[in-house]
């Protein structure tokens, strides 16, 4: 276990984690909300559809980036938090460099089915999302309020490499706070994880 921690955070350090330079500056709108993207079911759907009377979450993620795998089951719980308080929910793959291999369409299916995953997982075509909303990480969290303005872009927690050693859950904070109305007191966090792949 201590071997595949190791490893995966020597994967961070080559793979580096993103800066909030570049990215959705917090009160932004949703953006791009009618653009298509490709659910794992099939069916074709945008982010104004998926969007909740609560807000919406964004989260980029794939099917590879050993700290994707790693936040698995914080990912589950932290969607279906957000979706008991009526938050929209979508999971981003942006990886168009991999889409002839670990990050096809096929593979996110058999991906969502193996995880049970009961939230959209989208195909963003050449990153048309991604490059909107300056995502650079998976995975990568972006979260609106019942306006659509922007209140929390970062990481699920603060210690991606090792769930026994979470002292903050940036998200579900900032999810409680928006949901009763406050202002989301840790807006911007620094995630870590894997470069998304352009084609």
């Amino acid at each position: 276990m201590k071997l595949i921690l190791y490893a995966a955070l020597a994967t961070s350090f080559l793979l580096g984690s993103s800066s909030r330079e570049g990215s959705l500056p917090i009160g932004s709108p949703i953006p791009k909300p009618d653009v298509p993207v490709k659910d794992v079911s099939g069916s074709a759907l945008t982010l104004g559809q998926v969007r909740k009377s609560g807000g919406l979450l964004v989260m980029f993620s794939c099917n590879t980036c050993p700290y994707v795998i790693m936040n698995q089951s914080r990912t589950k719980d932290v969607c279906a938090y957000a979706a008991d308080r009526k938050i929209g929910v979508i999971l981003l793959n942006s990886n168009a460099g991999d889409r002839e291999g670990g990050n096809s369409f096929a593979a996110m299916q058999s991906y969502a089915k193996a995880q049970n995953y009961r939230m959209y997982y989208a195909m963003d075509d050449n990153g048309v999302l991604a490059d909107a909303f300056g995502a650079r990480r998976t995975p990568e969290c972006f979260l609106f309020d019942k306006d659509g303005k922007l209140v929390y872009h970062g990481a699920i927690d603060d210690s991606p490499g090792d769930a026994g050693s979470v002292r903050r859950r940036h998200l579900q904070s900032a999810i409680d706070e928006m949901i009763a109305g406050k202002e989301v007191t840790v807006k911007e966090t620094r995630s870590v994880g894997c470069s998304i792949t352009k084609g």
